[in-house]
């Protein structure tokens, strides 16, 4: 099940030196499903888990389109120090790993550490500098919500009937917001593209 990995790496506490007896060895990976397979009416999966404890690898197509969204979990694995398997596109996949937490706008500090706030901020355009995002906007918004309960009796979800539970800035994180999620996905730069396309292609007509 495992013969068509192109890169394997240990994450975690295991990869950093920070395990002790109780850790887990947490492995992820990515694995190129061959041409043939997608002209079939059920297609190959994005992801799978196994077959080793632990262990959870994506298609490569669907890890490349994670990494041009700077997903902290993909980034890590391209960074990991403990590489298990690295055929020579798992090796090529590596060596563009320098350019990769660039391809996406949603990359900017704290972006793709701060979920939907971090991403506000980037599509802000700069009039959120200074606001609390990620953790700390989900912090002030919980801590709204708790003031209206207890001062009304009631619990309140809706960030825009809380605006006066919460900082001052709560109604721009909210357009903000909302202006992000309906953002186009940002055009992926010449050089990257090209270089992320021969890598899949590469990939899977090397395991036809």
């Amino acid at each position: 099940m495992d013969d068509d990995l192109i890169l394997s790496v240990v994450m975690g506490s295991r990869a950093y030196g920070l395990d002790t007896g109780a850790s887990d060895t947490d492995r992820r990976g990515v694995f190129a499903a061959p041409t043939a397979a997608f002209w079939r009416l059920d297609k190959p999966p994005t992801h799978r888990d196994g077959p080793l404890p632990e262990q959870f690898s994506w298609e490569v197509e669907r890890f490349c389109r994670l990494a041009l969204e700077a997903d902290p979990t993909v980034l890590e694995c391209l960074w990991s120090p403990l590489v298990e398997v690295a055929t020579p596109a798992g090796l090529r996949l590596r060596e563009l790993r320098g350019t990769a937490s660039r391809w996406s706008r949603w990359a900017a500090p704290g972006a793709a550490a701060g979920g939907q706030e971090g991403r506000a901020a980037v599509a802000g355009g700069g009039r959120l500098a200074g606001r609390p995002g990620g953790g700390a906007g989900r912090r002030r918004a919980r801590r709204a919500a708790g003031l209206h309960l207890m001062r009304t009796g009631e619990l309140e979800a809706d960030l825009t009937r809380l605006y006066g539970y919460g900082p001052a800035y709560l109604p721009e994180l909210v357009a903000a917001k909302r202006e992000a999620e309906h953002a186009p996905a940002p055009p992926v730069p010449g050089l990257a593209a090209d270089a992320l396309h021969d890598l899949v292609l590469g990939a899977r007509l090397a395991g036809r």
